[in-house]
């Protein structure tokens, strides 16, 4: 112990105040359990500061722009401009507002808040480093800790995120202006989503991707619908290529991006600002884990079982440190389990119905298996499909790409998965998951009267379809 250290002890320990840490301090909490959170940068974390909340805002407000500056068929004539400061300013508002709920809601439910950057001492203690001068440090003794770390954005070799025309994520949702010429690297659903935002918003926007297609997790029919809307924005994509340099151009005003092709052969983009968005990596240098003597995986992923407990029966990892899939809702859930198990309550992970969402236009939701892992599980899959042209509500909201599919087990009639390309998708596809979790089958779903005219209908029609009963499209 540093001599001056102050030690204070605790039931619950939590490092890392994003949507798995503050959850699992506050359930923790709930349980009747001495919670103790730590946080070093601002309570929230990743999401509600540099990820989910402002970049969603920021998608609702140049959706607004774009819609209005292309509803000449409906009889709406209109040239809206971004005002890219004044949007920030908004964003902001909103984060700013919802952080300082989290804070309350901690504090509310009686959990200590403490300021500063966590260190393993041993796997009964930690040092909490307060941050400025002459803030000093204290430790921590606790009985169960949860590591709660989150991401941050990759970076690629040559273009470091200290450099100004060097954007991560997080800057680009900084930015006080919109760049006339921006390249992205990375077609994932962080670059894709800000591909649209930043191409909405009026600048000209190239993507580099090393792959053959956009959002490479996804299913060929889903990445398709989303890389031809994005091409009619004016999008223009270079698969098959690596961003290797950049370098500042001879005005001093602009910079070229180099590409290389499979090939070998090179291609310089000219542009004023550039993108990485490559991935994110786990936090967990700082906390010295080697003092517990617990190892990360070949990605640094902290590895842990259906209880989020790590090697170590008291300590446990939640979020994105624990590994894919690196969803805010999930570190969520994980949260909730691992302070139910550190107060001896019987809970366990179910990743089954654990929805994902990518907000692209249109958008993407997805639960469950698909048609290939409902088969590669050894289940013989029925597949029911709706396309969105024959949607009422979609094509009076101007929408006519998309669908909704639904997997079932083709004896039982049990669902399995969904995939929902089409507007609201992510709010869409929660009616899939609670399916799921519920244990429906597609009669269920079919024989669930839904109000008209919606996109909700979509998922109806869809199971009727894998019934071979639906009406407003051809049974297959």
């Amino acid at each position: 112990m540093v001599v001056g250290d102050v030690t204070t002890g605790t039931d619950v320990l939590i490092i890392g105040g994003g949507p798995g840490g503050y959850t699992a301090a506050i359930r923790a909490a709930q349980h009747g359990l001495d919670a103790t959170l730590v946080e070093r940068d601002a309570y929230g974390g990743t999401c509600l500061n540099y990820g989910c909340i402002p970049s969603k805002a920021m998608i609702t407000a140049t959706d607004i722009a774009h819609e209005a500056r292309h509803a000449e068929t409906m009889g709406i004539h209109a040239d809206p401009t971004v005002d890219m400061r004044t949007l920030v300013e908004w964003k902001d508002g909103v984060v700013d507002q919802l952080t300082g709920g989290v804070e309350k809601l901690c504090k509310g439910n009686g959990v200590n808040l403490v300021e500063g950057t966590a260190t393993f001492v041993d796997d009964e203690t930690v040092r909490i480093a307060h941050g400025g001068e002459g803030q000093g440090s204290e430790s921590i003794e606790f009985e169960h800790a949860i590591v709660a770390t989150g991401s941050r954005p990759m970076e690629l070799p040559g273009f470091d995120f200290a450099d100004d025309r060097v954007w991560s994520s997080r800057d680009a949702l900084d930015a006080d202006e919109v760049p006339d010429e921006l390249v992205v690297v990375g077609a994932g659903y962080i670059g894709m989503e800000l591909s649209t935002t930043f191409a909405k918003a009026g600048a000209d926007v190239t993507v580099v991707e090393l792959l053959e297609d956009v959002l490479p997790s996804y299913e060929d029919d889903i990445s398709r619908v989303v890389r031809n809307r994005a091409t009619d924005l004016g999008i223009d994509f270079r698969f098959h290529e690596s961003a290797i340099e950049w370098l500042a151009s001879d005005d001093g005003d602009s910079i070229e991006v180099v590409t290389e092709s499979e090939g070998g052969e090179e291609t310089v983009l000219e542009a004023d600002r550039v993108l990485v968005a490559v991935g994110r990596e786990p936090v967990t240098d700082g906390l010295e884990l080697e003092a517990l003597d617990l190892a990360t995986d070949d990605r640094g992923f902290i590895e842990t079982d259906d209880r989020a407990r790590t090697d170590l029966e008291h300590v446990f990892a939640i979020g994105d440190v624990a590994g894919e899939p690196m969803l805010a809702h999930k570190a969520s859930a994980e949260g909730i389990v691992a302070a139910g198990v550190a107060a001896g309550e019987p809970a366990a992970l179910d990743h089954q119905a654990i929805p994902a969402a990518v907000f692209t236009d249109p958008e993407i939701g997805t639960v469950g298996l698909t048609e290939a892992e409902a088969e590669d599980a050894g289940c013989d899959p029925v597949v029911g499909s709706f396309p969105l042209r024959a949607s009422g509500r979609a094509l009076s909201m101007d929408e006519s790409e998309g669908f909704v599919r639904l997997v079932a087990d083709a004896e039982t009639e049990f669902l399995l998965g969904g995939q929902i390309v089409a507007p609201e998708a992510s709010e869409l596809i929660a009616e899939v998951g609670l399916a799921i979790e519920m244990g429906a089958t597609l009669e269920d779903l079919a024989g669930t009267v839904h109000a008209h005219p919606t996109l909700s209908e979509a998922v109806m029609e869809a199971a009727e379809n894998a019934q071979e009963q639906a009406i407003h499209t051809l049974n297959r």
